[in-house]
């Protein structure tokens, strides 16, 4: 079960970091609200199957639907569309980098909005991460900063919508998993679909092509549908703290797209504010007594 746990790990790191690589190639042909109703259409009839072939129920009626409704615009729709606002200013690569920055979000807004408690190794990471950012920002004196001002702040924007979205989510009750993700991605379709409809040209002739078809696959069918069944895999057969190792790795590979598929450069700015960030994710997140040895000993 450990070998198992750790390439559902290594799999799902993959799929999320090739996520930026799929939205950098749609962005081509597509606007940001499209290719976030694209991703959502097709993880919401990704989902739709795997819950008949399991045969697990909807029980629609079961549903919060407001709340729902509101945690799947701020925790997916808008996210989703400032990612690929973003990645028409940065690299995919930096994209990525920032979006690892979420748990640190969730914690500042769950302080100071939801006021959850904290810890002083956990504004001692914070600290280190924003460090990372200043790098990443890559200061000098010629062009004050080589990162573009606003796809930073839409990228900045977007993590701080998931942080928001996870302390609503944690106030969804009496529903499944699969039933959070259905609700999520229906909604988000819904959402996301009224505002591409309305400012941006969705043109079904470049939806038909291999290759952009190939990418709404990948981003829809494997980043927003089997890749929750492989998070949830790891929170139930390891432990949340193992399957939240994903955050650390998907940097990496999302890197790794860029860099060999996309040609993007990896400045010295790039890895030195990766490390800085993961290193304050490690800080923030870290527990008092590590149980994921435990828990993959327990698993062989």
């Amino acid at each position: 079960m450990a070998r198992l746990l750790f390439l559902a790990l290594f799999v799902l790191s993959l799929i999320w970091g090739g996520s930026f690589f799929f939205i950098k190639q749609l962005l081509r042909d597509f606007g940001p609200w499209t290719i976030a109703f694209l991703r959502s259409s097709f993880g919401l009839i990704t989902i739709t199957v795997i819950m008949l072939v399991l045969r697990k129920p909807f029980e629609l009626r079961k549903i919060q639907w407001m709340p729902m409704a509101i945690m799947a615009l701020v925790n997916t729709a808008i996210p989703w569309a400032l990612i690929g606002f973003s990645e028409t200013k940065l690299t995919s690569g930096m994209a990525s980098i920032l979006n690892a920055t979420t748990p640190l979000w969730t914690i500042v807004v769950g302080a100071l909005v939801f006021k959850t408690a904290t810890n002083r190794m956990q504004w001692i990471g914070m600290g280190v991460a924003f460090l990372g950012l200043i790098i990443l920002l890559d200061i000098n004196p010629h062009s004050i900063i080589s990162v573009d001002v606003l796809g930073f702040l839409s990228m900045m924007a977007a993590t701080l919508c998931y942080a928001f979205g996870s302390q609503l989510s944690r106030r969804l009750k009496e529903v499944s998993m699969y039933q959070i993700t259905f609700g999520t991605l229906l909604s988000a379709m819904l959402g996301s679909g009224a505002v591409a409809f309305t400012v941006e040209p969705v043109s079904l002739q470049h939806l038909a092509s291999f290759a952009n078809m190939a990418m709404v696959i990948g981003l829809g069918v494997f980043g927003s549908g089997i890749a929750y069944i492989l998070f949830y895999f790891m929170v139930q057969k390891g432990s949340p703290q193992f399957a939240t190792m994903v955050t650390y790795l998907v940097p990496a590979t999302a890197l790794i797209w860029g860099s060999t598929l996309l040609n993007e450069p990896l400045h010295w700015s790039l890895l030195a504010g990766l490390a800085f960030i993961l290193g304050g994710v490690f800080l923030t997140t870290r527990k008092p007594a590590q149980r994921t040895a435990a828990v993959l000993k327990e698993a062989e």
